[in-house]
């Protein structure tokens, strides 16, 4: 078994953490720079993470999220938020960046502003906002993988109340969404659910080969 295969066995939704143990600010690092490389339609990234240590802030959207433990207890708390607002000056910013980056003339960069205009900025606003918050589900894919190989526990939520998370932190304002939470630190040693066996679908039952 692969070294990788190993650590997604050894993950799990860790419901206990430790609040005496905390990430580092390196792997911490590590870890946001490995949303910022996560796959996204287009490359487009339509949403944004906001990263939270301070106690006194996770203290208030606690009763947001069923006073659950591990908002406090972890040593940050990420909330996942996608942007309302993906309109004409959002693709012409992301081609302009397209430019600076690569060094070459926005000209070059056509045909692929020509088929963001052609299909994202034509959906109706549910449709691009259910588009956006599916972006932000594989930026979190991302940063469960890449805790696992660093052994620094996850618990990914969708278990809180949104439009309050929203409030609290202005996310309105920026023409933000939340969707989905994931906390972050290291397992308590009293966590029963880490000895716990993974329970998947067998290949035969998730897999079609043809």
């Amino acid at each position: 078994m692969s070294n990788y295969i190993k650590k997604l066995h050894w993950r799990y939704a860790t419901k206990k953490f430790n609040p005496e143990k905390e990430v580092s600010e390196e792997d911490l690092e590590t870890l946001l720079e490995a949303i910022r490389l996560s796959a996204s339609s287009y490359g487009l990234q339509p949403y944004e993470v906001i990263v939270i240590k301070d106690p006194e802030v996770r203290a208030k959207l606690k009763p947001a999220a069923f006073s659950q433990p591990q908002i406090t207890d972890a040593s940050y708390l990420l909330v996942f938020a996608y942007n309302t607002n993906v309109d004409q000056d959002y693709v012409d910013k992301f081609i302009k960046s397209n430019s600076e980056i690569r060094n070459k003339p926005e000209e070059e960069f056509e045909g692929l502003k020509d088929m963001i205009e052609n299909s994202v900025l034509t959906f109706s606003e549910d449709k691009k906002e259910a588009w956006a918050a599916r972006q932000a589900y594989i930026a979190l894919g991302n940063l469960l993988s890449a805790a696992a190989h660093l052994e620094i526990d996850a618990c990914p939520m969708e278990g809180f109340k949104p439009d309050e998370f929203d409030e609290l932190l202005d996310l309105r304002s920026k023409n933000l969404k939340s969707v989905a939470l994931t906390t972050l630190g290291y397992r308590s040693e009293d966590d029963e659910l880490q000895d716990e066996k993974k329970v998947r679908k067998s290949k035969e039952e998730l897999f079609t080969r043809i």
